[in-house]
Protein backbone atom coordinates (compact mmCIF):
# COMPACT_ATOMS: atom_id res chain seq x y z
CA UNK A 1 0.00 0.00 0.00
CA UNK A 2 2.94 2.28 0.72
CA UNK A 3 4.26 1.79 -2.80
CA UNK A 4 0.87 2.74 -4.25
CA UNK A 5 0.87 5.94 -2.20
CA UNK A 6 4.36 6.82 -3.46
CA UNK A 7 3.33 6.23 -7.06
CA UNK A 8 0.19 8.33 -6.56
CA UNK A 9 2.26 11.15 -5.05
CA UNK A 10 4.75 10.96 -7.92
CA UNK A 11 1.94 11.19 -10.49
CA UNK A 12 0.42 14.17 -8.67
CA UNK A 13 3.80 15.88 -8.53
CA UNK A 14 4.35 15.23 -12.25
CA UNK A 15 0.92 16.59 -13.10
CA UNK A 16 1.45 19.72 -11.00
CA UNK A 17 4.94 20.49 -12.31
CA UNK A 18 5.16 19.35 -15.93
CA UNK A 19 1.64 18.74 -17.19
CA UNK A 20 0.29 22.00 -15.77
CA UNK A 21 2.59 23.77 -18.23
CA UNK A 22 1.04 22.22 -21.35
CA UNK A 23 0.58 24.94 -23.93
CA UNK A 24 -2.58 25.02 -26.05
CA UNK A 25 -2.49 23.19 -29.42
CA UNK A 26 -2.93 26.39 -31.44
CA UNK A 27 0.29 27.70 -29.89
CA UNK A 28 2.18 24.40 -30.16
CA UNK A 29 1.17 23.88 -33.82
CA UNK A 30 1.45 27.53 -34.91
CA UNK A 31 2.63 27.00 -38.50
CA UNK A 32 2.94 30.76 -39.09
CA UNK A 33 5.94 30.85 -36.72
CA UNK A 34 7.76 28.02 -38.50
CA UNK A 35 10.96 29.10 -40.25
CA UNK A 36 14.39 27.78 -40.97
CA UNK A 37 16.99 29.03 -38.48
CA UNK A 38 19.64 31.28 -40.03
CA UNK A 39 22.58 29.51 -38.40
CA UNK A 40 23.52 26.95 -35.76
CA UNK A 41 23.54 29.55 -32.96
CA UNK A 42 19.97 30.58 -33.70
CA UNK A 43 18.89 26.93 -33.86
CA UNK A 44 20.56 26.28 -30.51
CA UNK A 45 18.88 29.26 -28.86
CA UNK A 46 15.49 28.23 -30.28
CA UNK A 47 15.95 24.68 -28.99
CA UNK A 48 16.99 25.99 -25.58
CA UNK A 49 13.97 28.27 -25.27
CA UNK A 50 11.36 25.99 -26.84
CA UNK A 51 12.33 22.90 -24.83
CA UNK A 52 11.73 24.86 -21.63
CA UNK A 53 8.61 26.62 -22.89
CA UNK A 54 6.95 23.50 -24.36
CA UNK A 55 8.30 20.95 -21.85
CA UNK A 56 4.81 19.71 -20.93
CA UNK A 57 3.88 19.28 -24.59
CA UNK A 58 7.11 17.42 -25.30
CA UNK A 59 6.50 15.11 -22.34
CA UNK A 60 3.05 14.39 -23.79
CA UNK A 61 4.62 13.65 -27.20
CA UNK A 62 7.02 11.16 -25.58
CA UNK A 63 4.15 9.51 -23.69
CA UNK A 64 2.10 9.17 -26.88
CA UNK A 65 5.07 7.69 -28.73
CA UNK A 66 5.61 5.21 -25.88
CA UNK A 67 1.96 4.13 -26.03
CA UNK A 68 2.26 3.77 -29.82
CA UNK A 69 5.43 1.68 -29.41
CA UNK A 70 3.67 -0.65 -26.96
CA UNK A 71 0.59 -1.00 -29.15
CA UNK A 72 2.65 -1.82 -32.23
CA UNK A 73 4.74 -4.41 -30.34
CA UNK A 74 2.11 -6.77 -28.93
CA UNK A 75 4.66 -9.30 -27.63
CA UNK A 76 6.26 -6.59 -25.50
CA UNK A 77 2.84 -5.55 -24.22
CA UNK A 78 1.95 -9.17 -23.39
CA UNK A 79 5.28 -9.82 -21.65
CA UNK A 80 5.00 -6.64 -19.58
CA UNK A 81 1.41 -7.54 -18.69
CA UNK A 82 2.53 -11.05 -17.75
CA UNK A 83 5.32 -9.81 -15.48
CA UNK A 84 3.36 -7.00 -13.83
CA UNK A 85 0.16 -9.04 -13.57
CA UNK A 86 2.02 -12.07 -12.22
CA UNK A 87 3.78 -9.94 -9.64
CA UNK A 88 0.48 -8.39 -8.53
CA UNK A 89 -1.30 -11.76 -8.48
CA UNK A 90 1.42 -13.39 -6.38
CA UNK A 91 1.29 -10.52 -3.88
CA UNK A 92 -2.49 -10.58 -3.69
CA UNK A 93 -3.40 -14.27 -3.83
CA UNK A 94 -0.34 -16.07 -2.43
CA UNK A 95 1.03 -14.11 0.52
CA UNK A 96 1.67 -17.30 2.50
CA UNK A 97 3.06 -20.72 1.63
CA UNK A 98 0.62 -23.22 0.10
CA UNK A 99 0.73 -27.00 0.37
CA UNK A 100 0.37 -28.77 -3.00
CA UNK A 101 0.54 -32.52 -2.47
CA UNK A 102 3.83 -33.20 -0.72
CA UNK A 103 5.39 -29.87 -1.74
CA UNK A 104 5.19 -26.50 -0.06
CA UNK A 105 5.00 -23.61 -2.55
CA UNK A 106 6.22 -20.29 -1.21
CA UNK A 107 6.22 -16.80 -2.71
CA UNK A 108 9.87 -17.27 -3.53
CA UNK A 109 9.05 -20.32 -5.69
CA UNK A 110 6.28 -18.43 -7.46
CA UNK A 111 8.52 -15.42 -8.17
CA UNK A 112 11.23 -17.74 -9.49
CA UNK A 113 8.73 -19.37 -11.85
CA UNK A 114 7.42 -15.99 -12.92
CA UNK A 115 10.88 -14.68 -13.74
CA UNK A 116 12.04 -17.92 -15.41
CA UNK A 117 9.14 -17.59 -17.85
CA UNK A 118 8.71 -13.81 -17.95
CA UNK A 119 12.28 -12.55 -18.40
CA UNK A 120 13.07 -14.63 -21.53
CA UNK A 121 9.67 -13.68 -22.95
CA UNK A 122 10.41 -10.02 -22.23
CA UNK A 123 13.90 -10.34 -23.76
CA UNK A 124 12.48 -11.99 -26.88
CA UNK A 125 10.00 -9.08 -27.31
CA UNK A 126 12.89 -6.70 -28.03
CA UNK A 127 12.56 -3.98 -25.39
CA UNK A 128 15.91 -2.40 -26.32
CA UNK A 129 14.91 -1.84 -29.93
CA UNK A 130 11.66 -0.27 -28.79
CA UNK A 131 13.47 1.88 -26.23
CA UNK A 132 16.02 3.17 -28.74
CA UNK A 133 13.27 3.77 -31.33
CA UNK A 134 11.46 5.84 -28.69
CA UNK A 135 14.60 7.87 -27.99
CA UNK A 136 15.28 8.43 -31.70
CA UNK A 137 11.72 9.26 -32.70
CA UNK A 138 11.15 11.63 -29.80
CA UNK A 139 14.54 13.32 -30.37
CA UNK A 140 13.84 13.92 -34.04
CA UNK A 141 10.33 15.25 -33.39
CA UNK A 142 11.24 17.42 -30.41
CA UNK A 143 14.50 18.84 -31.79
CA UNK A 144 12.90 19.40 -35.18
CA UNK A 145 9.93 21.23 -33.70
CA UNK A 146 12.05 23.22 -31.25
CA UNK A 147 14.55 24.35 -33.89
CA UNK A 148 11.98 25.27 -36.56
CA UNK A 149 9.49 27.15 -34.36
CA UNK A 150 10.39 30.78 -33.74
CA UNK A 151 9.99 31.82 -30.11
CA UNK A 152 7.01 34.05 -29.48
CA UNK A 153 7.01 37.66 -28.36
CA UNK A 154 7.00 36.53 -24.73
CA UNK A 155 10.58 35.25 -25.16
CA UNK A 156 11.81 38.83 -25.62
CA UNK A 157 10.18 39.83 -22.34
CA UNK A 158 11.63 36.79 -20.60
CA UNK A 159 15.13 37.94 -21.57
CA UNK A 160 14.43 41.44 -20.20
CA UNK A 161 13.19 39.98 -16.91
CA UNK A 162 16.38 37.94 -16.50
CA UNK A 163 18.65 40.98 -16.87
CA UNK A 164 16.81 43.15 -14.37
Amino acid sequence: MEVLMKVTDAVKSLRETRLSGIRPPNEFFDYQRVSRPADFNQATSRISYNTRYFSGNYLLVIALLAVYALITNPLLLISLGFLVGGFAAINKFAPEATQVGEHTVTQKHLYTGLFVIGIPMFWWAGPFGTFFWLIGASSVLILGHASLLEPGVESDYAAIGETV
